[in-house]
């Protein structure tokens, strides 16, 4: 089978505490931030939207309690990385060494991934990259599982998902992809044997 990664918390720690926790003296009103103005939709609608910085403006209209934390999302989004997760990304490094055809899958502004990538090299070691940014498409939405197919030149069954997203997963296995749903802890090369990819 052919790997296909997901970035974030995948091959590069990823969490918006790891801002906030700097920024937010009161634990319960960066949680209510977070459950509100910073939520798992607009985070989506960011994924997509050409204009990061605007779109995050406008949140900050609509949010004037949080507006300056909010315009922080924007100009100190790279402190919401942690560095790679170097374990996996040397089970990547090795399936390249090995010739083996790897592929990303993600959801990333276009931004933001530049930015990411101008830091970590890794991002340049697949042989097709599905950005949401770039496409204008998210997960879970079966279109960008669809350009993956396309682009790739492969057949659902073909592919084996690494996502940490358990609606992620859920929807790739609705295509027909074989999947892993990583979180730590999980030892991703054995997960990997187990499926008959073996480094």
């Amino acid at each position: 089978m052919i790997v296909v990664f997901d970035i974030g918390n995948v091959l590069l720690r990823w969490d918006l505490r790891n801002l906030y926790r700097k920024v937010f003296e009161d634990e319960a009103r960066m949680e209510r931030f977070l459950a509100t103005a910073l939520a798992v939709d607009f985070i989506l609608q960011t994924d997509v939207d050409p204009d990061f910085a605007g779109a995050v403006e406008a949140r900050a209209r609509a949010f004037p309690e949080f507006a300056d934390e909010l315009r922080l999302y924007d100009t100190r989004w790279v402190e919401t990385l942690d560095g790679p997760i170097e374990e996996n990304v040397a089970l990547l490094r090795r399936l390249r060494a090995a010739g083996r055809p790897v592929h990303a899958l993600s959801n990333f502004s276009t931004a933001k991934f530049a930015a990411t990538e101008a830091l970590h090299d890794f991002l340049n070691a697949f042989d097709t990259r599905i950005v949401s940014g770039h496409v204008g498409v998210a997960k879970p939405d079966p279109r960008i599982y669809q350009l993956l197919f396309e682009r790739s030149g492969r057949r659902p069954h073909e592919l084996l998902f690494i996502d940490d997203s358990p609606v992620n997963v859920r929807a790739a296995e609705a295509l027909g992809m074989a999947t892993i749903q990583y979180k730590p802890g999980v030892d991703l090369e054995s997960a990997l044997a187990a499926r008959g990819v073996r480094v």
